[in-house]
Order: C-alpha cells, then structure tokens, then sequence
C-alpha cells in the first residue's frame, strides 16, 4: 500500500503558496494547473479549507460529475518499474516544516508544534471512519489517490517533478490526516475495491478523488467510474 506517515516526502506543488501557522515555503516547479471549476472551496487565512469541507479545492457535485464525465476510461495499468522513491516525499515547507506536519496543522483542531514543527498535541477527526484522535502518532497522512494507483493510472509517464508535485499537492484535495487505521485499511486501492467505512463521508471522497484525478489527467476503469457515481448520488443536491 505504501502510504505510511514515515515513508512519505516530496516537494511542494508548484501551485502551492500555502501559509500554514508560520509553516511555508517556496513553490516548486512541476505542478499542474488547477482546472476551472467555477466552484472550487478556497483556504482559509489558517490555511484550512473553507465552506465546511474537510479538503481543500473542493468543487460541488455538479462540477465533480462533469470532471468524472470526462475522465478517460481505461483498463488498469501496470505497476512495472513503479517506486515510491520515483514520488520524492515529504517536502520541506520552511521553518523545519514537512507537508506531513502541514497537513496535520491543517487538519486539527487546537493543535501545537515544537521547535521542529512537530505536532505534539491536538485533536483530528478521521474523515473515513469518524474517529476522534488526539494523538498525532496516530494518524496517517493519506494519499487520497494514492501513488501506486496514480502509477498505474497515467504517472508511470510523467517526470519526477510532476510525481513530487502529486506527492506532496497541498492546493487540491490529495491529501489528508486519517487515523492509521483506515490508511491501512484502505492500501492503494481504488473506489471499486474499497470505501470510507463511514459512509457519510463518501460524498466528499467520490468528489475528491474525481478532482484529483480529473485535475492530473489521470484514467479510470470502468467499476471504479461506477462507484465514484454511487458516492456522488450520496451527496445533498
């Protein structure tokens, strides 16, 4: 599965200007364009996502169902030559910042850090099983397409500033704090193969899966366009 907190780094999106509790950096170069959406969420001051979402760049059902739309169907991918090593994480931010300890700032709430930036108390809700952490050890930075089903879906083509970029993207809702658990739980796998056990938050995953994918270029099979549909027939219209 590889997508453990300890085996992650990479650098930062080139659209990233993310001001995080002091935790910033420079952009680096690679990242894609984010594609219009017309109603993609915006960060906060605090760097956290706005409208209530728990991701960032988020867009509405609508726009998601028109991203899913014209997404390319095709039959999965091989894994041969793939690496972790090839998506290069977790990248400095400045100020001893990661995009580990980025996301965790984020996505926490009344969470404080060291002289190294690490988070040392906190609480976070895990989006795909509802539990209530307050333990940062505890939790995973998630991948919400992970790297191996980003290899397997189009990024065995790309060079590595691209991969970094898909990394460690802090502007699109790829990444998130999880408890270990359901990381684990989830591996590499696909919307087909596995979902958030809460399903209330399946809304949220299937338009932000789409996102990703749709903003990288990445392809879809096609049981996994069919349940990225089921998740966003569960969203409110």
């Amino acid at each position: 599965m590889g997508r453990h907190i300890g085996v992650r780094g990479a650098v930062v999106s080139a659209a990233l200007l993310l001001a995080v509790a002091g935790c910033s950096g420079p952009a680096a170069p690679g990242a894609p364009d984010a594609k219009p959406s017309g109603a993609a969420s915006q960060p906060a001051a605090d760097g956290k996502p706005a409208g209530g979402e728990v991701l960032p760049g988020m867009v509405d059902v609508a726009v998601a169902r028109t991203q899913l739309a014209g997404l390319k169907v095709a039959p999965v991918g091989t894994m041969a030559g793939y690496s972790r090593e090839k998506f290069t994480h977790w990248a400095q931010q400045g100020n001893k910042c990661d995009t580990r300890e980025v996301v965790l700032k984020r996505d926490g709430t009344d969470v404080t850090q060291d002289a190294e930036c690490r988070a040392v108390s906190g609480t976070w809700k895990s989006l795909y099983d509802g539990v209530v952490v307050t333990d940062a050890g505890k939790m995973d930075i998630d991948h919400m397409v992970p790297l191996a089903e980003g290899w397997r879906s189009g990024a065995a083509g790309w060079d590595a500033a691209r991969r970094k970029a898909f990394a460690n993207d802090l502007t699109h809702p790829q990444l998130l704090a999880v408890t270990a658990a359901s990381n684990r739980s989830k591996g590499d796998q696909s919307p087909d193969l596995w979902q958030p056990p809460d399903r209330s938050s399946w809304c949220q995953y299937g338009r932000a899966w789409t996102t990703v994918k749709s903003t990288y270029g990445l392809t879809v099979t096609e049981p996994e366009k069919k349940m990225l549909t089921t998740m966003l027939d569960t969203c409110a219209s």
